[in-house]
C-alpha cells in the first residue's frame, strides 16, 4: 500500500512509503542509471574475468605469473653463478674452511654411499688419487656432479644440490688435493 506523495509541488514523481521511522519516510523510487551501469558492469566484468583467468586458462593467474617470473629470476642467477665458477674460484673455495665444512657434510649425505666416506671409492670412483676418467680442472668435478655421467651409476645432482651446494662438495674433493 504505496501512498504517493509529492516532496515538492514541483516534483511530482516522487513516491514515498507509508511507513515512517523517527520521522524519516522512505523513498519507492528506481534506482539511477548510473548505479544499474556501475552495478551490471561489475557482475558482466566479473563473469568474463571468471571465464578468461579460471575457465579457459587463457589468462596466467597471479601465482602462474609470479612462478613464472621466480624461474626468469632463478635461471639469470644460475647463469650468473656459473659464470662465476671457473677454475681459479673452485680452487680458492677449496682452501675456505666453511666452504670444506658445508661440502663435507652434502658429501657425506649424498656422496660418500659410493665414492666412500673418506674419498676412497666403493662403487664409484676414488677422488683422492689423480686419476681423474671425466676430467681433473674442477670445472669438470662440477660439471660431472652438475649433469651426471649417462649410462654409469652417477646420478646428476643439479637440480637437488643446486650450483652452490655442488661448488662446496667440489670445494671440498678439491681440499685434498694440491693446485698444479
Amino acid at each position: 500500500m504505496k501512498k504517493e506523495t509529492p516532496k515538492n509541488k514541483d516534483d511530482s514523481d516522487v513516491i514515498l512509503l507509508e511507513h515512517e521511522y523517527d520521522g524519516i519516510q522512505e523513498y519507492d523510487q528506481r534506482l539511477p542509471n548510473w548505479w544499474l551501469i556501475t552495478l551490471w558492469g561489475a557482475v558482466i566484468f566479473s563473469l568474463l574475468y571468471w571465464f578468461f583467468y579460471f575457465q579457459s586458462r587463457v589468462g596466467m593467474t597471479d601465482i602462474e605469473l609470479l612462478e613464472q617470473r621466480l624461474e626468469r629470476i632463478e635461471a639469470a642467477n644460475l647463469e650468473a653463478t656459473l659464470a662465476m665458477l671457473d677454475d681459479g674460484n673452485l680452487w680458492q673455495m677449496s682452501r675456505n674452511t666453511q666452504f670444506i665444512q658445508a661440502g663435507r657434510n652434502h658429501y657425506t649425505a649424498h656422496c660418500s654411499a659410493c665414492h666412500g666416506p673418506n674419498l676412497e671409492g666403493g662403487i664409484g670412483f676414488a677422488l683422492v688419487d689423480n686419476e681423474w676418467v671425466h676430467g681433473s680442472a674442477p670445472t669438470d668435478i662440477f660439471r660431472v656432479i652438475d649433469e651426471g655421467i649417462p649410462g654409469t651409476g652417477m646420478q646428476a645432482w643439479g637440480g637437488s644440490l643446486g650450483p652452490k651446494r655442488i661448488a662446496e662438495v667440489v670445494a671440498y674433493v678439491l681440499s685434498h688435493h694440491e693446485q698444479p
